[in-house]
């Protein structure tokens, strides 16, 4: 089929762009454009000779337009995603989240794209009221992300009850994986050990997580988002999983063969009412709907995950945070 992949120069982006290639299929790669035209992750990928790059940004009608003409389905990454960040500047999470999720509806709409598969997040939910966490759970903004999240949600929701615009929210709990950012916790850890800190710095140790290691997401948006029994609804992407920061962190010290010490950084923890306390996936729809169940323990996804930052610490700023 003939695919876009907004945010595909991203983390998840460029994993899916590069299975989707391998699946056979003809995908153009929206990045954001810069003037030294680099293309994020998908710059090394060995899948670069076969895809189609398209430079422009998710906040222009213009460009996402353009970029829609062709296609017949859409995977719809492009987001800002730092949760830090959007204490910083709220309305630039309104402008790229819920205005370049507009643009990609309208646009699919006005081209007849067949799919829309609309990116969520698990952020939404906020602080669970109950676990596992379905998707009949309470939406809650506990940060202007999750707030942008849910209004991007429920305005692509929107299109399809509105215009029969066939849209799928594929809804993933926290994934990792090779090429996450080190703004995320995962590789915050591994990084700073990788560069030998004796005392690692992090923020609130108590929360709770469900990690989804990136190829099982992927998984998960291509089964969830290509099937014809899914337009219109939602579909969590989790491993059914949770463990607390303060147990990964020994977990993944016990991967490395280190003894870890942590160090509280009082500029990593969240506001105290924006702080997400726990999440937990309640994967069963999917499983009934399309079959689709996590591969990988969490102990194998981050065995592939450390020895991959092995690999490529050099492109990391270990201890500096990331915002």
């Amino acid at each position: 089929m003939r695919i876009l992949v907004t945010g595909a120069g991203g983390f998840i982006g460029s994993h899916l762009t590069e299975r989707l290639v391998k699946e056979g299929h003809k995908v153009r790669a929206f990045v954001h454009y810069n003037s030294s035209n680099t293309w994020g992750w998908l710059e090394e990928s060995e899948v670069k000779d076969d895809i189609e790059v398209f430079a422009g940004d998710i906040r222009d009608y213009d460009s996402v337009r353009a970029a829609m003409r062709g296609i017949e389905v859409v995977f719809h990454l492009a987001a800002l995603i730092g949760i830090p960040y959007s204490y910083v500047t709220p309305v630039a999470y309104i402008r790229t989240n819920i205005e370049g999720t507009y643009n990609i509806c309208q646009a699919a709409r006005e081209e007849g794209v067949r799919r829309v598969i609309h990116t969520s997040t698990s952020e939404v939910y906020g602080t669970a009221r109950y676990v596992p966490i379905d998707e009949e759970h309470p939406l809650q903004a506990q940060s202007p992300y999750a707030a942008s999240k849910i209004g991007a949600d429920q305005l692509s929701l929107s299109f399809y009850r509105s215009f029969d615009l066939p849209v799928t929210v594929v809804r993933p709990f926290n994934t990792y994986g090779p090429r996450q950012s080190a703004r995320a916790v995962i590789p915050a850890i591994i990084t700073q050990l990788l560069s030998g800190q004796e005392e690692i710095k992090l923020g609130n140790l108590a929360p709770t997580r469900d990690f989804n290691f990136v190829a099982d997401t992927v998984n998960g948006f291509i089964t969830a988002g290509m099937a014809t029994n899914t337009v219109g609804e939602v579909v969590n992407i989790g491993s059914g999983r949770e463990i607390s920061i303060g147990d990964l962190v020994e977990l993944i010290g016990q991967l490395m063969g280190i003894k870890v010490r942590v160090q509280a950084d009082a500029e990593r923890y969240r506001p105290e009412a924006s702080e997400v306390e726990r999440l937990c996936c309640d994967n069963r729809k999917a499983a009934r709907m399309v079959g689709w169940r996590p591969e990988f323990s969490l102990n194998e996804g981050l065995a592939i995950t450390i020895d991959w930052f092995k690999n490529h610490l050099a492109l990391y700023k270990a201890g500096q945070y990331n915002v």
